[in-house]
């Protein structure tokens, strides 16, 4: 399933935590850490899916990516 996540993360440098940061809007409380940007997103693609299975399981909707968000 790791190549069909389309889902936007947005990834940042966290001082307080010396770590990459990744949180994932569209999917409540998803996030991950990494020492490197790239550890940090490889990290997160696996919450992603263990977001996903533990969704399931509890009979919960699973949004539909909607590719970019905007913030202001």
């Amino acid at each position: 399933m790791m190549n069909d996540i389309k889902y936007e993360l947005v990834v940042y440098w966290s001082e307080d935590d010396a770590a990459y940061l990744v949180e994932v809007p569209e999917l409540p409380g998803c996030m991950a850490d990494g020492s490197t940007y790239k550890e940090a997103v490889q990290n997160v693609l696996v919450v992603i899916e263990e977001w996903i299975e533990t969704a399931k399981e509890l009979g919960r909707s699973i949004p539909i990516p909607k590719g970019r968000l905007l913030y202001a």
